[in-house]
């Protein structure tokens, strides 16, 4: 069995704070676990309106608190994202996610995330990046 306290991973290397000042995230499960999925605690900071495009995951990302909105690039609808609201990335969608207000989202990732993954010029994270050792 596998458990882990946020308040905890917080503290440590498990915490990724993106270069570019959008986001951090909180990686309670990584590939190494063998779950088949990452897991992650992500805080979207308020104000924040940035490109992604994962084109080597899928994704589902569940909004705890906060408000903002997600915009899909390819049809340029715009979708609420507000606590309770779940959206999900099955077609690599290339978007874009805007905070209103401070988000604090769920998102779980397959394949699996190594651990220091930060967005490149695409907005994707690559398949290979270094593992968080504890």
């Amino acid at each position: 069995m596998i458990v882990r306290q946020l308040q905890e991973a917080e503290k440590s290397n498990r915490r990724i704070v993106s270069p570019d000042g959008n986001w951090e995230s909180t990686r309670m499960l990584l590939k190494e676990d063998g779950m088949g999925y990452s897991f992650h605690v992500t805080t979207i900071y308020a104000g924040a309106d940035f490109r992604m495009h994962y084109q080597n995951h899928l994704e589902s990302v569940y909004c705890v608190s906060g408000e903002g909105e997600v915009e899909t690039l390819d049809d340029g609808k715009k979708y609420a994202i507000t606590p309770g609201t779940l959206y999900n990335l099955n077609l690599h969608d290339k978007h874009i996610l805007r905070a209103f207000k401070e988000l604090k989202l769920v998102c779980v990732f397959n394949p699996p995330l190594n651990g220091t993954e930060v967005h490149n010029a695409e907005g994707a994270y690559e398949l290979d990046a270094d593992t968080i050792t504890e």
